[in-house]
């Protein structure tokens, strides 16, 4: 059985960048920001389920970064996981009340998928 997920990192949202040294890195984009110190460091990576547990440790309160398999999804905040269906809107809540209670706004609540 296949245990890898998908997702984005943004460098910014980590504790120690280093960390990405331990993940496994498809792909790297930098946005387009004028200003470099608004610019965000996207990490594509494949992950599996069992590293997700001390990623969630190195995420910077305030943030968020989340991975799928299919509809599967996985959010992970600081020190916390959430696991629920993409296609299940239901099934949203309890990470989308999470996240607006550590100060993410609603619109960037949204875990897409691509």
């Amino acid at each position: 059985m296949d245990d890898k997920y998908q997702g984005t990192i943004v460098e910014e949202s980590l504790v120690d960048n280093r960390i990405l040294n331990k993940l496994k890195i498809k792909s790297i984009r930098i946005t387009g920001e004028e200003n470099p110190n608004n610019r965000w460091h996207l990490y594509r990576v494949e992950i599996e389920k069992n590293e997700m547990d001390w990623l969630k440790n190195e995420i910077k309160e305030g943030w968020y970064m989340h991975f799928w398999k299919g509809e599967e999804v996985i959010a992970l905040f600081k020190g916390k996981m959430f696991e629920f269906y993409h296609d299940k809107k239901e099934s949203w809540k309890k990470v989308i009340d999470y996240g607006l209670s550590v100060g993410i706004p609603r619109e960037q609540l949204d875990f897409p998928k691509d």
